[in-house]
């Protein structure tokens, strides 16, 4: 299992939330307050654990942000895997890689300040890591191509509403190509185009190692 976090993600860490469109429980949370989004996330998660979640999920919390509106169709397809934690926790690189871009994307639902690794994988080639919802200290001193070796801290998880005004999380996502961006990357995608951003997308889970539990 690939280290990321200070608290390995072990079964018995693990709390998978559920804020999928399934979750009836959203509708009573106000979701464009923060605060109160954030305030419904903790509760669910127990002490002591990290909530996670979100691969190729469909939710319809997006709603909460124009960010996700566009040409009609709504983008409500989750790329990355989530991992909600505590704001200011460490986070680490799983592999040995260089920084490929970085940038602080600044509207609000976005992914504010946003870092991207490249690593060469010997069965897949080159590998795009996206880190989102980070703090602004993350990459205040970053520079292009600075490498990290497995293991060292990359960044750090962001409070809102520096992180993109999310309740602090890491976003966590893996591509094949770029498609020719830079400091960002799709992170939620419309059901049409699902299919275009399989191919790109890499399930997070294999790659670190974590198996889905069907019940917490």
């Amino acid at each position: 299992m690939k280290k990321i976090l200070p608290l390995p993600l072990l079964p018995e860490n693990l709390y998978w939330l559920d804020i999928s469109e399934q979750n009836k429980e959203l509708l009573e949370v106000e979701l464009v307050n923060t605060q109160s989004f954030s305030d419904y996330v903790f509760d669910q998660i127990p002490k002591g654990k990290i909530g996670i979640g979100g691969w190729l999920e469909n939710r319809a919390i997006y709603k909460r942000s124009e960010h996700f509106q566009q040409n009609n169709e709504a983008r409500t397809i989750h790329l990355g895997l989530d991992l909600w934690t505590d704001a200011l926790t460490p986070i680490f690189t799983p592999v040995a890689c260089k920084v490929h871009s970085f940038k602080n994307n600044v509207s609000f639902g976005d992914y504010g300040p946003t870092i991207i690794t490249e690593h060469l994988d010997s069965k897949l080639g080159n590998i795009f890591t996206l880190y989102g919802h980070l703090s602004q200290n993350s990459i205040s001193k970053l520079k292009i191509g600075q490498y990290f070796d497995q293991g060292d801290q990359i960044g750090e998880v962001g409070n809102f509403p520096e992180n993109g005004g999310w309740p602090p999380h890491l976003h966590f996502q893996l591509m094949k190509s770029m498609e020719g961006k830079f400091g960002d990357f799709p992170g939620v995608c419309s059901v049409n185009d699902l299919d275009y951003f399989s191919k790109i997308c890499i399930d997070p889970l294999e790659f670190l190692g974590i198996k889905k539990e069907l019940e917490n």
